[in-house]
Order: C-alpha cells, then structure tokens, then sequence
C-alpha cells in the first residue's frame, strides 16, 4: 500500500514551498506535480528538480524501471486521453458523486499508483507527496488501487493569489524559454473558487482532507511541519527539523518533476509572507476578488476588508 500525501488546492497558493519543507524531512518523498510528468518529463525531457534532464536523473530512471519496466513503455498519449475522459474540473461534479469508478477513472489512477508505489521503493520513503493541486485528480485518486490516499488542502487569500497569477515568471525547465501561465485577477477568484470548493467535496466522500492556512503555515513552519508529518503517518523527531532556521530553510537537491520555479533552489530558501498583493493589487480588484471570494475568504478565516480600504 502506498502512502500518499497529496497536496491541493489553486496554483500559486504556497504548495511548492510547503512540499520543499516536507521533503525535508526523514521517510518523506516529494515527487512535485506528477500531472505533468506525462507531457513535460516523459516526453518533453524537461529539468528535474535535481537539474538533470529527466532522461538523465538516476532517481526517475528507477522509478520507471521498476514502475513500467522503463519509460518508453508509456503511452503518453493514452494518458493524455484518459485525462481529458476523467480528470477535468467540469468533471467533478460526477466524480464527487460516484459512489463506482468507471474502467477509465481506475485505469487513468492506475498510472498514478504505480508511479508512487515506485518511487517510495527507489527512495526508501514511507510516504510520497505529490503536489499536482488538482481537485480533480485528487478525486480520480480516491478510486486507486493500493493507495492510502491522504490530502492537504493549502489555501491562500485569494487576492494574494490573484496578484501572483498576473506576475510574468519564466519557466526555468525549459531554460527560460517558457512563461508560466497569468491569469487576470477575475479570472483567477472564478478558479479559485472552483478549485478549493471542491477539496470540501473530497472530505465528504471520506478522504482524509487536512486544510492548512499558507499565512500561518509560514507563521510557525516548525509547528506547521509537525502537524502535517504526524497527519502523514510520518512523525518526526526534533532533530529532524534542523534545516529550519530564524527566517529561512536550508535545502537539499530534490526530484521533483514538475512545479513552480522554487523546486530547483538549493541551499537557503526565505520563509517570509508576500503580501506585495496589498498594496501592488490594484484597489479595484482587490475589491472584485473580494467580492467574489467573500463566502469562502469567510469560511477560511481571511477578512473582507483589509487596512488599506478602511
């Protein structure tokens, strides 16, 4: 049975530092988004988290041997069909709702599982992460065979979110030849909305959902790391926590496949809130956000109003 930690929620909303810290940790494997090991690993030989192409990253050459007897073995183009079947966020609704899975959903969890049960066998971990985000994939995932599927359901302001989406970020995979996605800040509270309302749908079919507020998760990493470990099934002991230093973490090289451009820092990573947002976000969008966010800011503790409108 593969344990895994599944790390959700909309992008930009702290998911890859929080991965990059529980990797950390002993017994602990971060695989970052394995949704895009098909397209931008498997086929587009991109950078792994290590540096290396991942054609050359000894790690995920492993996994694939003993995952597929070798990569080439993957019918990426199955995958990407099978995604588009199952794993998009119009399909939620029926997937919430399904008390069976279809042929297609356990065949597309399929490949997921045994990449996992792979790579906790390449690393020696007890526990994998994966931080795909996706509310959709996470329900696919609860229909895996031979996964202990457990979630964390990392939650930003959403008007923080919205700033970072209209940030211009290369894509240092692809040697600065790609941009990451921008979304307008309209276009980002609709999204953000999808997305973490349906993490709430998750727990009701009775996957274990920990809901984690970025704000305080950077507040007290060392306590926030603890909780999450133990959430895991991974506890830790104090020594285990060294990295952790006042205001900042020291890293080690990871594997990660596929994320934002922090997975590939090495060394000393600044723990620090960003709330640029609150003065660079225009006034105006701060508002539309706001306002389209308002039920779920409310329910997730974040105020309406900030200062700077009073």
């Amino acid at each position: 049975m593969a344990q895994v930690l599944f790390l959700g929620g909309f992008g930009r909303s702290g998911t890859t530092l929080v991965e990059r810290l529980l990797g950390e940790l002993p017994g602990i494997c971060a695989l970052g988004e394995v949704v895009h090991l098909w397209q931008r690993d498997v086929r587009d030989d991109e950078r792994c988290g290590c540096g290396h192409r991942f054609s050359g990253c000894d790690f995920w050459r492993r996994v694939g041997e003993l995952a597929f007897n070798g990569w080439s073995n993957v019918d990426v183009d199955r995958v990407h069909a099978l995604r588009d079947a199952v794993e998009r966020t119009r399909h939620i609704p029926r997937l919430a709702s399904a008390t069976t899975a279809s042929d297609e959903v356990r065949e597309y969890a399929s490949y997921y599982a045994r990449v996992y049960h792979a790579a906790a066998e390449a690393a020696g971990a007890s526990v994998v992460i994966d931080s795909s985000k996706h509310s959709a994939l996470a329900h696919v995932l609860r229909w895996a065979a031979d996964v202990d599927l457990k979630v964390v359901h990392v939650v930003r302001d959403a008007r923080g979110v919205a700033y970072s989406w209209t940030k211009t970020v290369a894509r240092p995979e692809t040697d600065g030849v790609d941009q990451m996605t921008r979304y307008s800040p309209g276009r980002s509270a609709l999204l953000w909305n999808a997305h973490n309302a349906a993490f709430g749908l998750l727990a009701r079919r009775g996957v274990p959902v920990r809901r984690i507020r970025y704000e305080e998760f950077l507040a007290d990493p060392r306590a926030g790391l603890i909780r999450l470990a133990d959430f895991a099934g991974a506890p830790v002991r104090p020594e285990d926590l060294d990295f952790l230093r006042k205001g900042h973490a020291d890293l080690r090289a990871g594997h990660s496949a596929a994320g934002n451009p922090m997975r590939f820092t090495v060394g000393r990573l600044p723990l620090r809130r960003d709330d640029a947002w609150v003065s660079a976000l225009p006034r105006a969008q701060r508002r539309l956000v706001g306002a389209v966010c308002g039920p779920l800011l409310r329910a997730y503790g974040y105020p309406i109003s900030i200062a700077s409108e009073a």
